[in-house]
């Protein structure tokens, strides 16, 4: 009997140009190369070799693709989504690094930045040279986090920052930092080396998801840094929510990508696992839940593109975002415990990639804004109400 991936079932590959498809499979290259044969033992050990990694992702375009000039590859938005679909394939930790470094770090610099800002370190992140991380989120304010309490006064011509961030990707590998802040004159943003005095960042512990990946606490204790260092455009919180859906929107694919490779194992793995005198994949129950998968799979492979679409003219909205990353970050979490089923005891094991895109996926599902947060916003479109107070 031939079998069929579903998304040639559904023939999915025709949405794309050549050029997306040589994109995608350049990434895709990447990850098998360079990723999968060692995330398994990156992901025991805690740890991402996000040096050498990072200069290797430069050299063929992956940072900051999506934006244009000052060294960007400039491609379109689901060019960019099917990279973070194959680069979560590899694991949602190295997707979220890829992510931090271009559709938060290198977004906020390149929208809201001054030229003297941009030209400084846009080209060297381009490159994998420069490394950033993004402070919004603190311990007591996630969801809400025009209630943050860091605080940037001003001091003469310069501005002194006291306060704390945490849950930062990158935070404490990061050559650059983009911080947000409270003021006297609402929220601003800012863009710093993280050799200034006054800056600190702490590695977060005994992860239990996304373990290959970097995560900090940022702390600032009188940190001074000149008015400058300010991000010019940004005059509230809606610049970093912008941010935010930059990145969300990553996520939407990313979360296809780590479903599909549970799929694509847990069909290899029942091809072949023989119990009852045949392969486990010949039984009814087995053959339901890839029925299933495969429907889910596709339906959020096509939600995806159909917002990537949107985006590449400039007309998805955040509330779309929203609603993918809603929908697909949920059905890849039910996509990979099901999997895992299927494995059975095989599956907690490092030795097969599905346990470990679940655990990662548990935070996916809550970082970016929450599942509920996202909830509440699609209740809002659509009610005209808001329930968030």
């Amino acid at each position: 009997m031939t079998t069929q991936h579903p998304f040639s079932l559904l023939a999915v590959e025709r949405e794309l140009t050549e050029e997306q498809r040589a994109i995608q499979g350049v990434t895709r290259k990447f990850v098998n190369d360079r990723v999968r044969p060692q995330i398994a033992q990156w992901f025991e050990d805690g740890d991402l070799p996000i040096r050498e990694l990072s200069q290797e992702l430069g050299d063929i375009g992956l940072m900051g693709m999506h934006l244009t000039g000052y060294g960007c590859a400039g491609t379109d938005a689901t060019s960019y989504g099917l990279a973070c679909m194959e680069l979560e394939a590899g694991d949602s930790g190295f997707r979220s690094f890829v992510s931090v470094q271009g559709s938060l770090a290198m977004f906020a610099i390149h929208e809201y930045g001054s030229e003297d800002q941009k030209n400084e370190w846009l080209p060297q992140m381009a490159t994998g040279k420069a490394i950033g991380c993004f402070g919004l989120t603190e311990a007591d304010f996630g969801s809400n986090p025009s209630g943050m309490l860091t605080y940037a006064r001003r001091d003469g011509n310069d501005w002194v920052i006291n306060g704390s961030k945490m849950w930062i990707t990158n935070g404490t590998i990061a050559d650059v930092a983009i911080v947000w802040a409270q003021s006297d004159e609402g929220i601003r943003g800012f863009v710093f080396s993280t050799k200034t005095p006054g800056f600190s960042a702490n590695l977060i512990k005994h992860k239990l998801s996304l373990k290959a990946s970097l995560t900090a606490e940022l702390v600032f204790k009188d940190m001074r840094l000149p008015d400058s260092a300010r991000l010019p455009l940004a005059t509230s919180l809606r610049a970093p929510l912008m941010c935010l859906a930059e990145a969300r929107f990553g996520i939407v694919f990313g979360a296809v990508g780590a479903a599909r490779d549970c799929f694509e194992s847990a069909l290899a793995y029942a091809s072949t696992r023989e119990q009852f005198d045949g392969p486990i994949s010949r039984h009814q129950l087995t053959q339901g839940k890839f029925a299933n998968i495969a429907t889910d799979l596709t339906t959020s492979y096509l939600l995806a593109l159909h917002i990537g679409k949107l985006k590449d003219v400039n007309k998805a909205t955040t509330e779309q975002i929203s609603m993918g990353k809603f929908n697909n970050a949920n059905t890849a979490l039910e996509i990979a415990r099901t999997c895992r089923s299927i494995l059975g005891g095989a599956g907690i094991t490092t030795e097969y990639p599905i346990f470990r895109h679940m655990v990662n996926l548990e935070t996916v599902l809550t970082y970016e804004g929450t599942h509920e947060i996202h909830q509440l916003v699609l209740g809002q479109a659509i009610t005209g109400i808001s329930a968030f107070r």
